[in-house]
Parts: structure tokens; sequence; C-alpha cells
């Protein structure tokens, strides 16, 4: 083919690719976050309760969607901007928080639980609490702050202890022929290093943190509105034992076993009125049609390990955790 010929398609060709991209949709693969928008889940009137979700692994982590990388704001943030949003709407006279959770980073679980008892301190309205299917650890950590508390009659809380995972592959990499090195300046710079086992000494210093963080739990229930128990008492529920709803009842660790209706209806009894709007906040993109459903971030992260959301890494970063997970 001429030279002259093959140099007129190359025009031909580079022409055309410019003519392509002035005519080119630009469709953007990650969605830019927007606001949080109002919507009336069920009720009339002019008086608002307020439904908050705490759903899935409790963590200060934006949770991931999709393949291309996109994530949402994590739980922690969620309720921040929740809250700030109730917070300017005064037409608001209460919050539901739905739980259905088995807790997770303890920092995450009492920030957020900080964030309601200021709520409440601002804005003088009632807060309940309802644990759907779960609500242990830090699920119940959050639920403390709440001026009464609701457990489905199927609802599994408790588990009120502190926990930190890690790993020895020692013997493993000795098996496989491979070997560490570690240089430090400090001889306890790589405690509960995965290379080798702990000492004693380090056992302790360790247990000793989770042994603060646990009095630390003690001290949040003991706190919670309406609280009957004495701290010995929450000192031997407080083993990281699991409770039906049934048993926490007679344990006095919640207030009732009841419905979400239940709760819409204590607290329109609470505040006063006979009528009232049901609302949610949510980011578009999410399901919001009755007061059982979840927004589509929320269930994605819910579902565990392989949902890419916000679920706890097992193999991962080592953390002292409010959490139950046989």
């Amino acid at each position: 083919m001429p030279i002259r010929r093959i140099r007129k398609i190359q025009i031909l060709f580079i022409a055309l690719a410019f003519l392509l991209t002035g005519c080119a949709i630009s469709i953007p693969l990650i969605q830019k976050p927007e606001p949080l928008r109002e919507q009336v889940i069920e009720g009339k009137g002019t008086a608002k309760i307020l439904l908050m979700d705490i759903t899935g692994f409790i963590s200060e982590r934006d949770k991931e969607r999709g393949l291309l990388g996109s994530s949402a704001p994590s739980i922690m943030s969620q309720v921040r901007e929740t809250l700030q949003k109730a917070e300017d709407d005064t037409a608001i006279v209460g919050v539901i928080i739905r739980i259905n959770s088995a807790g997770g980073t303890i920092t995450a679980s009492d920030i957020i639980h900080h964030d309601i008892v200021r709520f409440k301190d601002r804005r003088k309205v009632p807060v309940y609490a309802c644990i759907m299917s779960i609500g242990t650890s830090g699920g119940y950590y959050i639920a403390t702050a709440a001026d009464n508390i609701t457990a489905h009659p199927t609802s599994i809380t408790g588990s009120f202890a502190v926990m930190m995972m890690t790993m020895n592959i020692e013997g493993l990499m000795n098996k496989i022929g491979v070997s560490e090195l570690t240089i430090k300046s400090g001889d306890k710079k790589d405690i509960l290093s995965p290379f080798r086992p702990a000492t004693p000494e380090e056992k302790q210093i360790v247990q000793t943190i989770i042994n603060q963080f646990h009095k630390k739990f003690i001290d949040t229930i003991i706190s919670r509105p309406g609280n009957a128990l004495s701290r010995k008492d929450i000192e031997s529920l407080a083993d990281g034992r699991i409770y039906s709803s049934e048993q926490a009842l007679t344990a006095k660790l919640i207030d009732r076993v009841g419905y979400m209706d239940d709760v819409i209806a204590e607290m329109k009894k609470k505040v006063g009125v006979t009528d009232a709007k049901i609302i949610t906040y949510y980011h578009p993109g999410s399901y919001k049609g009755t007061i059982y459903a979840s927004s589509a971030a929320e269930s994605s992260s819910a579902t565990g390990i392989f949902s890419g959301g916000n679920s706890f890494d097992w193999f991962g970063e080592t953390q002292f955790l409010y959490l139950w997970r046989p």
C-alpha cells in the first residue's frame, strides 16, 4: 500500500477519534455522595419520629460498594450526619434507633454512643432503641444511650465483653522454610507479631488494656437511663455470654420485649401525640419503603466477609472489639 495512502488513513482515524470524543456521553463510574433526604415511611400529622439504623459491623471505615471502588460513608459518619440533620428539625419529637448489629470496634461504638447522648442533651427529645435479630456487644453498647430498650421476641443480645484476635504463623513458616527478620528499637515494638509467640509479659500488657475497656463497657451499662442493676450484678452478666430477649428482660438488661409497632406506639404516648410521621433520612439510591426496610448500602454491608462492605476483616489488622462473632 502506498505510503501516501497510509498517511491519509491515519489522518482519517485521528479526525474520527476527535469527532467521537466530542460526541461522547460522560457516564460517572463512581457516584458522588449527595446530602441526606427525608422520606416519610408511614403515618401522618405534623409531628415526626425519626427512624435511624445501626446495621452491620460498626466501624470508622467507609463502606466499600461494588467492583469499581465506590464507597458509602461509615456507619459512624452516617449517624453523625443523621443526628445533625435531626437536630435542626424542630418537628422531630423523638428518635427510634433500630439495631441489627453484632458490634464492632470499640472506638466507633463509643463515638456513636457519645453522639446519641449529646443529641439527647441538645434536643431534649426521647430516644428509644429497638433490637431486631441481633444487638450484641457494641450494638448493645449503643443501645444503652437510649431512654428505653425494646428487643424483638427472637432477638439475641449480650456478649458484654472485649476481645482482640491475632494469629501466630511461626510454625507454618518453619514448615515451609521461611524466616522473618524484625529490626526494632524496643523489645516490645512488635508486640503480638504473628511471626513469634507472645511472651507472658506481653500478654499481660494486652490483658490490662482489655480489662480497662471491659470496665468502660460495664460503666456504660450502669449509666444507662433507668438502670436498676448494681455493678456486681452487671459484672456477673458481663462474661461474654449471649442472652435471648426473654433472658435479657429477666436480667433487667432491656425494658421490654416487643415489636417495632410497639416502640412507635410507646413513643407517641411518651410525646403526647396520636398521629406522627415515621420518617427516615437516606442517600439517593437507598430503599426505605417500610419500617423494616434497610438501605441498599446497609444491606450489602451486613452480608459478611465476601460483600466488600463494612464487615470485619478477620485476617487484617489487630483491633480491640466490642463484637460477638463465634
